[in-house]
């Protein structure tokens, strides 16, 4: 049985959680979600508050008679994650507070090349230590969540293979924790998953139980939510939709294989369709290239479409396989969508088994944008406070706001 020990700390994480997702709320709303009374939801709320890690005031005036009831929200000031992104072209750091609130944001653009690892890592950690200096006094830290482009061993950061950043077996989760010489929890996972996870929690998946994330740059991740819960396999390599083969006369991808998705729909196959190969892949070239199409221009058209209909090709069979309710498109797929998703349209539903198939309810593009794998990467460090409130000790009075 229970003790009412660890009933209370279960109910506080319960509350917790609720307000970091759903944002300001009145007791009688938590109460009501959560199906507890309102005197319980009191006294949680009292607790979360001592150790400053929700905000409560503002009555809320619901319209009913008897007591209005005060309005609590996650205090992001409260709790934070220091976060940051390794991916082809750019770097990025930021703090996330509860909430999803972002403090703080940093980022240092590169082109895309076979990443040095020793250089990488300096290069990051001066980003992190930049953003762990604007994180507000007496916001407890709860760890360092990183996004990478590659597959991830999440036990202890270790990156089996990152082919677009040429990287293999770099212990990522030892390297950056000896650069930072802090002892923050560090947490490491794809950028695809993360982006999955927080397109769930915050963007364009927010009440889905089956999610499907594809986000593409220079090659393509995915990232899977099925029955409410990230899916990342047994080796953490669930997702790599990006190398599953479409074309077998295709093009050979930087994996190895011929014919990977990504050789069809990543940013280089929609310039090799107009007769551009970079040695150094640059994305402002891809952005001439959309707002061309966008204009009408037959020839950046015809690529764009090109791609589209590669792209529905794949998630239709990402479709079939997974039954999601929404397919998120991030990065490249989500600037592109206006384009080509008349053509993607199509390709689903001359090859989607599942009845019913409503292509405009089930595509979205992503709602955070670039923001989206560190929003994820934040959840990751985050959750340790979400799970475990009583972590974080009380503040002294004098320092709780409202």
């Amino acid at each position: 049985m229970a003790s009412p020990e660890s009933v209370r700390r279960h109910n506080l994480s319960l509350v917790l959680r609720h307000l970091h997702q759903s944002g300001a709320l009145s007791r009688s709303e938590i109460g009501g979600d959560l199906g507890m009374t309102r005197s319980t939801i009191g006294e949680l709320v009292a607790d979360l508050r001592a150790r400053g890690l929700v905000l409560e005031g503002d009555p809320a005036r619901l319209g009913a008679p008897g007591r209005p009831s005060l309005v609590a929200r996650p205090n992001p000031e409260g709790a934070a994650a220091i976060t940051a992104e390794i991916a082809v072209n750019s770097l990025s750091a930021a703090v996330v507070g509860l909430g999803g609130r972002i403090l703080h944001r940093a980022r240092m653009t590169h082109r895309p090349r076979r990443l040095a690892v020793d250089q990488t890592i300096e290069d990051v950690g001066r980003l992190i230590q930049t953003a762990q200096a604007s994180i507000p006094a007496g916001c407890w830290v709860a760890g360092l969540g990183i996004a990478v482009a590659g597959v991830v061993r999440r036990a202890d950061g270790l990156v089996h293979f990152a082919p677009n950043l040429g990287w293999r077996e770099v212990p990522l989760g030892r390297l950056v924790a000896e650069r930072l010489g802090s002892s923050l929890p560090v947490l490491i996972a794809n950028e695809a998953d993360l982006g999955a996870l927080a397109e769930h929690t915050w963007g364009a998946g927010i009440g889905v139980h089956h999610l499907v994330y594809v986000s593409s740059e220079v090659g393509v991740g995915g990232g899977l939510v099925i029955d409410g819960r990230p899916l990342v396999g047994a080796a953490g390599c669930a997702g790599e939709v990006g190398h599953f083969q479409v074309n077998p006369v295709g093009e050979r991808c930087r994996c190895g294989a011929i014919g990977c998705w990504e050789t069809e729909i990543g940013g280089p196959a929609m310039l090799r369709r107009i007769g551009i190969v970079q040695k150094d892949y640059k994305p402002e070239a891809v952005t001439r290239l959309l707002r061309q199409a966008a204009w009408g221009d037959p020839l950046a058209l015809a690529a764009v479409e090109d791609v589209g209909r590669w792209l529905g090709t794949g998630l239709a069979g990402l479709v079939n396989i997974f039954n999601p309710q929404r397919v998120v498109l991030g990065g490249l797929l989500g600037t592109m969508w206006p384009v080509v998703e008349q053509i993607v349209h199509a390709e689903l539903r001359a090859r989607v088994m599942a009845p019913e198939l409503d292509p405009d309810e089930l595509i979205r593009p992503t709602q955070l944008g670039a923001d989206g794998p560190l929003l994820g990467a934040a959840e990751l460090a985050l959750t340790r406070v979400l799970d475990e409130p009583t972590m974080v000790p009380a503040r002294p009075a004098e320092l709780r706001s409202a």
